[in-house]
This record gives structure tokens, sequence and C-alpha cells, in this order.
């Protein structure tokens, strides 16, 4: 497999991008959520996606030239519309209202509306992160996921994410799915011929499967069943409520090449952790302090590396550069 930096992961995959349709802003700040993807290692959310953005680019699922609309209603509310466009370029546009909001309230809210799959949720908490506020950030998706006991999929798989500022990386990062896994690994499974691990879908019938494919014919569940389904409607009412953005049930496949835009919210909140004084980073030591004392054990994020080089399958990067042309 080839050897690839995140500069030119970042470089392909930008390339490909405008190649099908979006403009240099928006194509650049897809590409770089791209390329984070792969240097942290999540890579169902880097050039696995591209070319279903290229894809949906050119059938107009997404549009990549659609300048964002930011507005601030009231004085700890910025509302970022992508316009059905990609999340990133939204999320950029409004995130400076939201810090200096922040920072004037001690906490304030971003509601990106109307937006194309955001993929990796971290990837913006990390930013918010970066400002020295701590970031909490909330998505839907496409309808995955059933309601413990049932066969149905009524939510998506439903990210949520936290990222706590740290010097000079995050003390705390997170972003996972409330399901029991994200559907790119039953399809990566199916692909490859290889069983699930029980407890992560249901067949049509409701019954646990070992089976990708009577899993992608069922639906996901929970991660941790009962309390996991509550997160997934948490980030659902806040990810759709709060935004005016589609409820999971009323988006097909994020990866369809074409049909109605995705027209997904995300919502996130941002927290100035001095408000109240030293008392914040006072508790986060004396729990990274007990943690850090046991062999094996450690703070979600704290030790996350990033790969100067990337390991990119032969077949995936012949993919990427006839798509960048």
């Amino acid at each position: 497999m080839p050897m690839k930096s995140p500069a030119e992961i970042y470089d392909v995959a930008k390339a490909a991008l405008l190649a099908h349709g979006a403009a240099d802003m928006q194509a650049g700040h897809v590409a770089k959520a791209v390329a984070r993807a792969e240097e942290s290692g999540n890579i169902i959310c880097g050039l696995y996606y591209l070319e279903s953005y290229c894809t949906q680019l050119t059938s107009g699922r997404v549009s990549g030239t659609v300048e964002p609309k930011v507005t601030r209603p009231r004085a700890g509310s910025v509302m970022a519309d992508a316009g059905f466009g990609f999340a990133q370029p939204a999320f950029a546009a409004g995130l400076a209202d939201a810090v200096t909001a922040a920072r004037e309230n001690g906490v304030a809210t971003l509601a990106v509306a109307h937006a194309h799959t955001c993929t990796s949720l971290g990837f913006f908490t990390e930013q918010i992160a970066a400002a020295g506020l701590i970031g909490i950030g909330f998505t839907n998706a496409s309808p995955v996921v059933a309601p413990p006991g049932g066969n149905k999929a009524v939510i998506g798989t439903n990210p949520i994410a936290m990222t706590v500022p740290g010097d000079p990386k995050p003390a705390l990062h997170f972003d996972f799915s409330t399901s029991a896994v994200a559907l790119g690994k039953i399809t990566m499974a199916k692909a490859a011929g290889t069983p699930i691990p029980l407890g992560w879908a249901v067949d049509a019938d409701g019954q646990p499967t070992t089976d990708p494919e009577a899993a992608l014919k069922g639906a996901l569940v929970s991660a941790g069943g009962y309390k996991g389904w509550g997160f997934g409607l948490m980030a659902e009412l806040l990810a759709a409520g709060m935004t005016g953005s589609v409820n999971s049930l009323d988006v097909s496949g994020l990866k369809l090449p074409d049909g109605k835009p995705h027209d997904l919210g995300q919502f996130y909140i941002l927290i100035d952790p001095a408000t109240h004084g030293d008392a914040f980073s006072d508790r986060f030591a004396r729990v990274a302090e007990a943690v850090a004392a046991q062999d094996g054990a450690r703070i979600p994020g704290a030790d996350r590396l990033e790969m100067a080089k990337i390991d990119v399958p032969d077949a995936l990067w012949d993919s990427v550069t006839a798509l960048a042309g």
C-alpha cells in the first residue's frame, strides 16, 4: 500500500472535489476534514467517503458552491445555514461568531442547518477546543438504528463528540456513534465477506445477527441498549429540532448518488471553562491524575497519535487519483 502524507491526501481530495464542481473555498474545507480523518486513523470518514462526495456534487444532491449564511438570533446563539451544501464550510463560517458569543456569555451554541453529512463530528469539536473552549457536538444521519425491541430504523447512528482544550493537545477528545457501531463497519464487513460480532445489529425480523447482509436489511442497535438509545434520541432532537433540519426518518441513504439533499443538522455547545474560575481545570486534573495512576488506563483522546504517513490501500488511492483527474 502506498504511504501518503496528510498534505498529499488533502491535495488529492481537494482536486477531486474541484473536478466535480466544488468551488475553491468549499473544496478546501471538505478536503481538510478528509485529511484530518485519515491522519487520526478514522478511515471511515476519510478517503472512503470521497467518491460519494464527488458523485453527489455531479448529481446536485449537494451544492459545492453555495455560500453559508450566518445569523445571530440571540446573544448566545449562532446559526450557520449551509443551504444544502457541505457542513464544513458552514461550520467554518459560523465558528468565529460562536467563539465570541461563548466568551461574552460563558456558553454559546452554534447550529449548522440544512447541511450535507458532516462525517467526522470530532473534526469540529476539536476546532472549538483549539479556541480554548469546551466543544460538545451532536448530529443525526439517515435512519439505520431501531429502538430496543424493535426491527425498523428510526434514528441514525447519531454521534456525539466532546473535546476539552489542553496544551498542546486536547486534554480529552471522544467522537462516537450512539449506535453499537458505525454503519460503515457493516458495509466494509459485507464487502470483505466477513461476519460481524453479535450485538451490532438485528435482521429484518428483529433478531440479532452476525450476517452483515442481513444487518443491512434490518437495523443497527444502540450502544448499551436503552442507555445508548436515549443518547441517540438526544442527538436527534438537538441536531434536527434546534436547527430546523430534517429528522433521520426523512433522509435517504447518505451515499446514494442522487435524490434530495441530506438537509441534516449539527448542534454544538461551546463552553468557556474559565467562566467560574479554576474549578473546571482543577476537577479535571483530579480525575486525570487518578486515571494516570492506573497502568493501561487513559483519558479518551489524551494520547491520540497523529500519523505523518498513512497506509492507503492501492485500490482506494487509484480511485481517488482518478477522481482528481
